[in-house]
């Protein structure tokens, strides 16, 4: 299955990301196909360049978003935003309650 993610670039505790289509079972900062755009949340306010046309053309051949790259795509008025999901993480009081 192909993947849209981001990247992490940039310096310690200085990040910045790219957009880049990989498979998804390559590891995040690994082997990809193509980088599709850039990312900073750092710049007030946050910088998000995407090539629309490349990212229109890798979503209609199958490629799926994940979570965070949806939520930005939809901000850039790429993709639908969908249904927001749901969080897997356990809440503190949860996991000492066994």
């Amino acid at each position: 299955m192909v993947k849209i993610r981001l990247r992490r670039m940039g310096a310690k505790k200085q990040p910045t990301y790219r957009f880049v289509v990989a498979d998804a079972r390559s590891p995040r900062d690994g082997r990809f196909i193509e980088i599709l755009g850039h990312y900073n949340p750092r710049t007030e306010p946050r910088t998000i360049v995407v090539n629309e046309e490349k990212a229109k053309a890798w979503l209609s051949k199958g490629a799926q978003p994940s979570d965070t790259v949806r939520r930005l795509f939809a901000e850039k008025g790429i993709v639908e935003r969908g249904p927001v999901p749901a969080s897997t993480r356990k809440r503190k009081s949860e996991v000492s309650a066994k």
